[in-house]
């Protein structure tokens, strides 16, 4: 690509790299984004603003959020020094790409996985080494550790539960790669509180393990943007570098110790989900030609017989918006959804069943259109 004046001096790797973006959509029923259909508790929301007005907002936050800190400490089983409060589980997925990636570096991550990983990766010099997933999406760890170790890879990028796919690492298997791999293993548990399954219990004996999650997800927060991550105190240290000063807001660093003084509210809201998930899961599968991939996460990746843009623009046209995951490698014929409300789910399903049987009657020349 012939660079124009206007983009002398932008670094080559960052030219090639296609932006991750994301059409924004107005839908009804919004099941695209992994998003907690229970919306934060209105009383806490109150208690939230209640905090917020009774501080200065001519001043800056806390340099270091040692409170929320604390919090966290106590919640995950983690030692305060230990973690870092970021502007979403993102800005701290960068910080770590970014103290540990260079030029030439080799970079393992699983494929297909959450583009952001190998866009920062490819944007900070790396090569990426893209390790397939099993057919039935779950991980091929003898692949991951194998091709791992002979492309040199410092860093091994592992979402568990997975994103688009909800596969889930197991914990033999995190065992197996932990003891195999000598690199950086980088666990985004973006997911984690609908499967339960972490690797919080080795980051004391394996101090390469650097973890991150969200309160996007299970906590209903995607809007306020708080994330966190926990690895050994001096790695945290040397990560809190690469990251910006002041980056998360006081008003989210409030309604994140408020969520955490009110777990209970929460739970109750990812036991639904995980009821839920299973009827939905039940509810698919009774759709002849769909198939249903296993999920650790709050959504389902599912494949049907038929190009998936066409269901995909029935469901919008008619109100309900899922993900068309279908570019990803892997996933040509897939589309993601995300765990609503019963009411949701109804309608989804419903509107799944009309588009499929509509498509399927449509000549051939015109599906895929």
């Amino acid at each position: 690509m012939k660079k124009s004046s206007l983009l002398d001096g932008v670094r080559d790797q960052v030219l090639k790299v296609p932006a991750y973006t994301l059409r924004a959509y107005d839908a009804e029923i919004k099941l695209n984004q992994n998003e907690n259909p229970y919306d934060f508790p209105a009383e806490l929301k109150d208690e939230i603003l209640r905090r917020y007005r009774e501080r200065s907002w001519s001043r800056y936050p806390e340099f270091v959020p040692d409170s929320l800190r604390e919090r966290l400490a106590s919640f995950a089983g983690w030692t305060r020094d230990g973690i870092l409060v970021g502007n979403g589980s993102n800005e701290l997925l960068q910080a770590s790409l970014m103290i540990l990636v260079r030029d030439r570096i080799s970079v393992a991550i699983p494929s297909p996985t959450f583009a952001v990983y190998s866009l920062i990766s490819r944007v900070l010099g790396g090569r990426i080494v893209e390790i397939p997933l099993n057919a039935d999406m779950s991980y091929d760890v003898d692949e991951l550790i194998a091709r791992s170790e002979e492309t040199g890879a410092r860093l091994l990028i592992i979402c568990t539960p997975n994103n688009p796919t909800g596969s889930v690492l197991e914990d033999g298997d995190l065992r197996r790669i932990l003891d195999s791999f000598s690199g950086y293993v980088l666990l985004d548990e973006a997911y984690y509180e609908f499967c339960g399954s972490s690797g919080l219990k080795y980051l004391e004996k394996y101090p390469r393990v650097i973890i991150t999650r969200t309160f996007s997800k299970a906590m209903g927060m995607a809007g306020l943007r708080v994330g966190y991550l926990m690895a050994h105190p001096e790695l945290v240290t040397q990560i809190t570098k690469a990251k910006l000063p002041y980056s998360v807001n006081q008003f989210s660093l409030i309604a994140a110790q408020v969520a955490l003084d009110n777990l209970d509210r929460f739970r109750a809201s990812v036991d639904a989900i995980l009821q839920e998930r299973g009827r939905l899961r039940e509810e698919l599968e009774k759709i002849p030609g769909v198939r249903v991939y296993p999920t650790g996460a709050n959504f389902f990746l599912f494949s049907i017989p038929s190009h998936p843009r066409p269901v995909f623009d029935y469901l919008y046209d008619r109100g309900v918006l899922v993900r068309d995951v279908s570019s990803y490698p892997m996933l040509s014929q897939c589309l993601r959804v995300s765990v609503g409300t019963p009411a949701e789910d109804d309608r989804f399903i419903a509107t799944l069943r009309a588009a499929l049987a509509e498509t399927a009657a449509a000549p051939a020349g015109t599906r895929g259109a």
